[in-house]
């Protein structure tokens, strides 16, 4: 993928949410900036404009002039703080943009051919959202330039002022441009989150990040081990073997292969459990108790190690011919 700076614009006063700061509101257990942050976290730079917040990931701030000047004076106070030769672009409150969509769009920016300064996200309904978009860096700064020379400030100036003067791409998609206006737009991002088919990939997200824990793991082999702990042995050993491994995974040092070797052996002891569990309910139903039949005989141990069920030379087979 082609290196990229990012601008994320947080400077909006926010009036139709009666003036709360916008970026910091939470949706789905994470403030909206920390969700776009994530979403453009490869990026070589990361310029927030706008009054510093907390952030779960480091970036570089900068103010529009005059402060809530609008999206064209954030854009050239981000600018003058990036290098690359590809500026993202991005509003601070955009819950559903997804680091596969900002690949997408880089993508798409990058092989639009040489006349093409930009590539805009479009909506469900078609219309363009400059906010969402890949632009060239350099027609930024010149398109910026000339509108504050023939402006003499670029404050309170519509973004469709600079867009008209590029040459722009579409990228279509339905969700990622949905954004967070008004209180009804937050109760609507919320109760999406919840109803996702990947709110557990929402969930874990969040959790890492409160936790300050920056590790991908195979989470449907965790669910695999809580399942089987669950059945196995009892439900409330699926949380604190789940716990356990990554209690020993951090003492083994930490990292993906350290998560998947513990949930390895947890997996395998579990099975075990499952596995005498069933011999013994097997042995019940057949007329005795666990590990003795009916008749008061033994009952034979599984063959659960190939070399311990069966027999080798002057073994126990043998001394069994020699008493008869």
């Amino acid at each position: 993928m082609t290196g990229y700076d990012a601008v994320v614009l947080a400077g909006g006063a926010a009036r139709r949410l009666g003036g709360a700061d916008k970026p910091t509101l939470r949706v789905g257990g994470r403030t909206l900036l920390d969700r776009v942050l994530e979403a453009c976290a490869d990026a070589e730079e990361t310029v927030v404009v706008g009054p510093r917040r907390p952030t779960a990931r480091p970036v570089r701030w900068a103010r529009e002039e005059p402060p809530g000047g609008g999206p064209l004076a954030g854009l050239a106070a981000g600018l003058r703080q990036t290098a690359s030769a590809t500026t993202l672009v991005l509003s601070a409150d955009l819950p559903f943009l997804r680091a596969e969509t900002v690949r997408a769009l880089l993508a798409a920016a990058a092989t639009g051919g040489p006349y093409v300064e930009g590539v805009l996200l479009t909506d469900f309904d078609g219309r363009d959202q400059p906010l969402v978009a890949a632009y060239r860096t350099e027609p930024l700064r010149r398109e910026l330039a000339l509108l504050a020379a023939e402006h003499g400030s670029l404050a309170g100036l519509p973004l469709r002022l600079l867009t008209d003067e590029l040459t722009l791409g579409r990228f279509p998609h339905p969700t990622a441009s949905f954004d967070c206006d008004t209180w009804e737009d937050v109760a609507t991002a919320r109760a999406r989150i919840r109803d996702d088919g990947s709110v557990l990939d929402e969930w874990i997200s969040a959790a890492k990040a409160e936790l300050g824990i920056d590790l991908d793991v195979d989470t449907t082999a965790l669910l695999d081990l809580a399942r089987d702990a669950a059945h196995g042995v009892a439900r409330p050993a699926a949380p604190l073997t789940t716990f356990l491994v990554g209690y020993a995974a951090g003492r083994a040092g930490g990292g993906p292969e350290a998560v998947a070797e513990a949930t390895r052996k947890a997996v395998a002891l579990a099975q075990g459990w499952a596995a005498e569990a069933a011999a013994a309910e097997a042995a019940t139903a057949g007329g005795g108790t666990a590990g003795r039949p009916a008749g008061g005989g033994s009952v034979a141990a599984p063959a659960e190690a190939g070399a311990a069920a069966e027999p080798t030379s002057g073994g126990t087979a043998e001394k069994a011919d020699d008493a008869r």
